[in-house]
């Protein structure tokens, strides 16, 4: 598989990045983030489900590689398979035909965000039911995360959920 890189001014974070490819061979990029024990990691996938569990690993991967709680790890991993599934089942590409996933670590909070080209809803929660055979993705983040939101910018939707305490954001 290709990796995808961007040039979008919207990666473009600052500081000296590094790049190379993960576990998946999808190509990772890591920056420092606004503070001193700060990082954030980002990358693209095409907006397929074979990227889901691709994307998956090179999270718990690059967690593992940092030491962070178990816990923490495995409830990443359940919310990027989560934010990623809705991605690709309800939501557009971005232009260039992916998904962008950061994943942001400042030392035991980790806060995991998945950017698409949009949908025909803003995506929320299902309503509780048991009949439902699928929809339950969002209730699941939200009980798993300290935060999580959706935002809009410029390309398209930003779901984003913090793990292991607040983010720097407000929740939505």
């Amino acid at each position: 598989m290709t990796a995808h890189t961007s040039t979008t001014d919207d990666d473009d974070l600052g500081g000296v990045a590094t790049a190379g490819p993960g576990e998946t061979g999808l190509l990772v990029s890591e920056t420092p983030g606004p503070g001193a024990d700060s990082i954030i990691c980002t990358l693209r996938a095409p907006h397929e489900p074979a990227s889901v569990g691709k994307v998956r690993k090179e999270v718990v991967a690059d967690l593992q590689q940092r030491d962070l709680p178990e816990q923490l790890i495995d409830e990443a991993e359940i919310v990027a398979s989560e934010l990623l599934t809705n991605a690709v089942r309800h939501a557009r590409p971005l232009s260039d035909g992916t998904i962008r996933v950061r994943w942001k670590i400042r030392g035991d909070v980790v806060e995991v965000e998945v950017t698409d080209g949009g949908g025909e809803n803003v995506p929320r929660p299902a309503p509780r039911s048991v009949w439902l055979s699928s929809g339950r993705g969002l209730r699941i983040v939200r009980s798993v995360a300290h935060e999580w939101g959706v935002t809009e910018d410029r390309t398209g939707n930003v779901v984003w959920a913090t793990l292991g305490g607040p983010s720097r954001r407000r929740a939505t």
